[in-house]
């Protein structure tokens, strides 16, 4: 029998067994997306991580309530509770409506989810659908007093939650290491210490996102939300919070002092962090020009990249890293995820189509299965270890490959551990892994038709003919596919 879920707890800083609250009932919250750009290829390593977590509760027999939220509101361009709201700096910036941001960012971001085969959450709340709760707990928090206002804006007192609490249980932050350390900002003055947050802004005429409350109007702190949102479909006290590890101080630090301060009681029993995504060993960052968009590396339209990698490529590349650990993407990396997901997806096909053909009883050969299968159960219960699992797959593949002689195949193992082979390796890829058959033919097919297309409209071009050219672009986008004309000349084309 394999190992029990074990999990490595940010808030303990040691693994422990997963036993839930109220089994077979887990209640999974995961910091979602801040909604006024595009998802880049960090948060996508980091929902995928969760979707992995969450695919492999179920596929264990929990019923997992996933909530993950939609930060459309409150977040500001520092993280320690000031500077310009984001989604109001880029409405700016493309001279739109705040929530024609959201919109489109949120349509954009589950788009990504959907090409890379994630599963939507149960609930997906959003900020601006939760100021009222909001604005409960802020008062909750101020009659208790750990929270005051402050010329219309309204602040977590750290100093005093810290009298009897502790801030900084999960980061292991000291506060007077933070004050000391804290630079002055706009609108410290309103703060009694430098390191209190915002739970409530005040908002002057030239805020655009802004809402009523006991305070003036104004609008909610970014960590505030997850407290709420999570608390409110989850319970005061639920099993897993997830997100990157750049959330967890200060985001997830104020989580907890917000739900402690207000209802008496930590909120989370398991905490979960995902860790970083470097490109060629360097942190992506647009300063360096190694920031790649997760369409970018489906269209290959980068400078870094050499060619263009599926979904299913770059989804068996975080595979290949521990969640917990980080994780790099370049050229090499993705080659040879590529070929890795072709194998074991090759097996995969072979496992479930061919007929089935008792043959002469291998017992080493048996014994060898079981094993790898009982490896890959506990390394998946070791805390999710995707990369240790996969190397039991590979050595499932090599074993299913000798069941096939002259196109049929001749099983050698006990019937009960066939069926616990494909148990297993069919319900890791898929669903735990949340891999997918690509069609590779049709995007062969696909790529010769649109390369003759891209021909015909560079002659157009080359003939100075604009508008053969312009109704080709133009027939194409209605179609669904965008034409991308390179600085060396070169043309490539995403499907949209």
């Amino acid at each position: 029998m394999s190992s029990q879920l074990s999990v490595y707890n940010t808030l303990s800083r040691t693994k422990e067994i997963f036993e839930p609250i109220n089994p077979p009932f887990v209640g999974l919250y995961v910091c979602g997306p801040t909604v006024y750009n595009e998802v880049h290829t960090g948060n996508l390593r980091t929902f995928t991580s969760f979707d992995i977590i969450y695919r492999y509760l179920v596929f264990l027999g929990y019923k997992v309530r996933y909530v993950r939220n939609i930060t459309d509101a409150g977040h500001l361009t520092n993280d320690a509770g000031e500077g310009v709201n984001r989604m109001e700096s880029q409405a700016r910036l493309e001279k739109l409506e705040p929530m024609e941001v959201v919109q489109k960012y949120t349509v954009g971001f589950h788009e990504v989810c959907r090409k890379f085969n994630l599963i939507r959450p149960t609930i997906e709340p959003t900020a601006t659908g939760h100021i009222v709760e909001q604005i409960e707990m802020i008062k909750q928090l101020i009659d208790n007093g750990v929270a005051y206002e402050s010329n219309g804006s309204v602040y977590f007192d750290v100093k005093k939650y810290n009298e009897i609490n502790v801030y900084g249980v999960l980061s292991g932050r000291n506060i007077d290491e933070l004050i000391a350390g804290y630079r002055d900002l706009d609108g410290q003055d309103e703060k009694r210490n430098s390191i209190d947050f915002a739970l409530w802004k005040k908002a002057d005429i030239s805020h655009i996102m802004q809402w009523p409350s006991p305070w003036g109007n104004g609008f909610p702190g970014w960590h505030l939300e997850c407290s709420v949102m999570s608390t409110k479909y989850l319970g005061e006290t639920f099993d897993i919070h997830g997100g990157g590890m750049d959330l967890k101080f200060p985001h997830h630090e104020c989580e907890i002092a917000q739900n402690v301060g207000a209802i008496g009681v930590a909120p989370v029993k398991y905490w979960l962090h995902s860790n970083m995504l470097n490109f060629n060993g360097q942190k992506m960052s647009k300063s360096l020009g190694n920031s790649v968009l997760p369409t970018e590396l489906i269209t290959g339209n980068h400078p870094l990249l050499e060619k263009a990698y599926s979904p299913m490529t770059v989804r068996f590349l975080f595979l290949m890293s521990h969640y917990s650990s980080e994780s790099d993407i370049s050229n090499k990396a993705l080659q040879d995820a590529e070929k890795g997901y072709k194998k074991l997806m090759q097996s995969l096909k072979l496992l479930i189509e061919m007929p089935f053909v008792d043959g002469e009883m291998d017992s080493a050969l048996d014994n060898e299965i079981n094993k790898e299968l009982e490896l890959a159960k506990d390394n998946m219960n070791d805390d999710f270890n995707t990369p240790r699992a996969l190397a039991n797959l590979f050595a499932l593949s090599s074993h299913i490959n000798t069941f096939f002689h002259n196109g049929k195949k001749v099983v050698r193992i006990q019937r009960a551990t066939y069926d616990e082979l494909v148990r297993i390796f069919n319900g890791f890829l898929l669903d735990v892994f949340g891999l997918a058959m690509e069609e590779e033919s049709n995007s062969m097919a696909m790529d010769g038709v649109m390369q003759l297309v891209i021909e015909m409209r560079n002659d157009a071009r080359n003939k100075k003919d604009w508008p053969m050219s312009d109704k080709i672009r133009d027939y194409l986008k209605n179609a669904g596919i965008v034409l991308k004309d390179n600085k060396d000349g070169d043309t490539s084309y995403e499907v949209i």
